[in-house]
Parts: C-alpha cells; sequence; structure tokens
C-alpha cells in the first residue's frame, strides 16, 4: 500500500506546483482584446463530431448571408478548422490535436460543433481541453421564457472546479479513486467580476451566487466569499447565495423562478444547472453558449453530438437552434450587435412565433437544412422591411 501512497503525494505535489504556476499567470492577467478596433475578425469554423458537422453547416450559412459585405470587404475571414472528430482524435491520443490547437489560435474566436467525450479511459473533454489552453474562463449562457417573464443569464465559472484536472485524480486500483476540485482567488475573481459588470452594463438588479459551501468548505467557501468580496464593488446590485440543490428546485418552481436575473457558479453546478434552465425554454437544442476569455472566444451549442441520432440515421434532422443561438452570441461578441438582434427577431419567428417548420428531431419534421433556409428566407424579409 506504501508504493500507491508514496506515487499519490508525488503526483499530488506535481498537480499543486502546476496549479500554484497558473495561479501567478492568472495574476499577471492577459488584457482584453477589442474586436470593435480589429481591422480583421477571423472565425474559425469547426464541425466537431456527431451531429456537428449537420448544424455546423447550417450555422455557416446563417453567418455568411449576415457577414456577406464584411466578407467581401476582407474585414471578417471564415476559415474551417479541421481534426476535431472523434476518430482523430482517439487515432492521435489527443483530446485536441496540436495542430488543430494551433490553427485555433490564429483565430479570434471559434464557431464548434459538439465533440463527443469517451467514457472512461484518460482523454479529457476537448471543450475542457480548449477552454484551459484557450483561458476562456466565462461561459455564459442566456435563457428566456418569456411568457412568465424569466431573463436568466448564467455566469459559469469555465476553467477551473472539478473539470480543471480532468483525468489526473489519485487512484488505488479496486481500493479507491479521487478526483480534484480547484478554486483560485483571481481566477474566482474574474468570473465574478464578469458577472457583475454584465449586470450592471445591462440593468440588472440582482446577482445570485450559487455554491455548495456548506459542505465543500474549502473550495465552494472560497468562491462564495471571493464573490462577495467584488461585489461590495457594485452596491446598486442586490446579491443573494443559493445553495445548488435548493436552486436546482427554484428554477422549476413558477412562484418564483422569475425573480432570478443573473447566476454566478463554480464548473460543475453551472454545467448542470444550464442545461435544466435550457430545457425549461423548450429544451437543451434551443439555448446557445458562449465561452469568452480576454483573448479567444468559443461559440457553441449547449449540447452534445447526439450519437444515437447518427447511428439511427436521423442526423440531418438535427436541431439547429442552439448554435444559431450561438452565432447570434457571437455577433454581439464581435461588435456586431445590430446584426445579432436580427438574428434574434430572424430565430423567434421561425421557432416561436410563425413556426412554418418545425424541427423534431425525427422524420416527422424538417430537416436541418431546411430549417436553415427558413432563417435565411426570415432573414431577407426583415431585411427588406
Amino acid at each position: 500500500m506504501k508504493r500507491y501512497i508514496d506515487a499519490a503525494v508525488e503526483q499530488f505535489r506535481s498537480l499543486l506546483t502546476e496549479q500554484l504556476a497558473r495561479v501567478e499567470v492568472l495574476e499577471k492577467g492577459a488584457g482584453a482584446k477589442d474586436f470593435a478596433k480589429l481591422e480583421k475578425i477571423t472565425i474559425g469554423v469547426c464541425g466537431g463530431d456527431g451531429i456537428g458537422p449537420v448544424i455546423v453547416d447550417a450555422a455557416r450559412s446563417v453567418l455568411e448571408a449576415l457577414l456577406a459585405e464584411e466578407i467581401e470587404a476582407g474585414r471578417v475571414a471564415l476559415v474551417p478548422i479541421e481534426g476535431l472528430t472523434i476518430e482523430n482524435r482517439m487515432k492521435l491520443g489527443q483530446s485536441v490535436p496540436k495542430d488543430t490547437l494551433a490553427a485555433i489560435r490564429q483565430c479570434d474566436v471559434l464557431l464548434k460543433g459538439p465533440t463527443t467525450t469517451p467514457k472512461g479511459g484518460t482523454m479529457e473533454s476537448a471543450n475542457v481541453t480548449l477552454r484551459r489552453e484557450l483561458d476562456l474562463y466565462a461561459n455564459v449562457r442566456p435563457v428566456a421564457i418569456p411568457e412568465e417573464g424569466c431573463d436568466w443569464t448564467f455566469f459559469r465559472e469555465n476553467t477551473e472546479g472539478e473539470y480543471v484536472l480532468g483525468s489526473r485524480g489519485v487512484e488505488i486500483p479496486d481500493v479507491l479513486a479521487m478526483d480534484f476540485k480547484v478554486t483560485t482567488r483571481p481566477g474566482t475573481r474574474r468570473i465574478a467580476r464578469a458577472a457583475f459588470e454584465f449586470a450592471r452594463n445591462n440593468g440588472k438588479r440582482r446577482v445570485s451566487i450559487v455554491t455548495k459551501a456548506n459542505i465543500m468548505k474549502k473550495t465552494d467557501g472560497s468562491f462564495s466569499a471571493i464573490c462577495h468580496e467584488i461585489a461590495k464593488e457594485y452596491p446598486e446590485i442586490q446579491v443573494d447565495e443559493w445553495y445548488i440543490d435548493i436552486m436546482t428546485a427554484n428554477l422549476v418552481n413558477p412562484a418564483i423562478r422569475k425573480q432570478f436575473e443573473v447566476f454566478l457558479l463554480p464548473n460543475l453546478y453551472g454545467d448542470i444547472i444550464t442545461d435544466e434552465a435550457a430545457q425549461l425554454q423548450g429544451g437543451v437544442g434551443t439555448a446557445g453558449s458562449a465561452n469568452i476569455g480576454d483573448r479567444y472566444a468559443m461559440f457553441e451549442a449547449i449540447h452534445g453530438s447526439a450519437p444515437r441520432m447518427i447511428e439511427e440515421g436521423l442526423g440531418d434532422y438535427a436541431n439547429p437552434m442552439s448554435i444559431l443561438r450561438a452565432v447570434e452570441l457571437l455577433l454581439r461578441h464581435i461588435a456586431m450587435p445590430e446584426k445579432a438582434e436580427l438574428l434574434d427577431r430572424a430565430l423567434t419567428l421561425c421557432g416561436e412565433t410563425e413556426r412554418r417548420l418545425v424541427v423534431t428531431g425525427d422524420r416527422d419534421g424538417a430537416t436541418c437544412r431546411e430549417f436553415a433556409a427558413y432563417v435565411l428566407e426570415t432573414l431577407d424579409r426583415l431585411q427588406a422591411r
């Protein structure tokens, strides 16, 4: 047993050294990129795997239509990014192949399809790798239930918590396994500031911190304390705190859920509760997701690669709404709010008001390509008015 303990101690020493070095980098800061001042914006477009290539193709057609003038003038470039298929990643044994990551780093933002993460083994999620390598610390997910007056924005810390060390926990075969959760002061400060700045700049009056600090006293306790510390700089904003279990119940309680506006959460809780919120909105296929850092940003659907749909021959019937909502978030991020508003109006008409074509995920509904054509036709109608 001693050899297992000695090996675990050395592994933990290595992880601790690595994380302390990361804290030093975080404390220096990178400086945010101002997209409004860039002469040219490069958007990487990556299909991923499963239904990813199908829905990303639809999203690219919409993005090309909205940015036609900018692309023709050379102010925007759409660049295909290859190599994130599960087959290629498994062959190379890399969650994100090195040449693919290098190509992504040449872009300003990335529009990415879902990617499959193998169960078991040691390969971590491609998303976790990209969030870490590009330092995409803020996962921002807006969700709305207009008929109930619910307008939520979730700020999920994206690079720490239970996900930062991926599969590099400690295991004593047939005896026990341990994973690690990491909360740093600079990492928490920046996600808290992002949430409060968003609230201030968008007229929001309430930020709700969500933790399990009564149980996870070191990590969630630290997250809670730091968020409240930052909150003091925003006296006009009401701050409350909830434990994750009761907050999941709050979201399904119509009597109180419309009271919430901005949520501030550690990584794992944000991952879970944003899926719940999207389901309440109309399904996980209806919500987009933004992963934002100071230098890079990645936009994607909130859902996964749906391998079952591919196995059943239903890939062409995948719903592109989530990735199209991600395109809307992308447009806002690159300082093109008018185009984002136009797309928002078109998606609302197609998905909620008119509904002349409905994607069901089965053969009784419209195909992804047909729905994309419907959105493009609706954009043309709106621009002609």
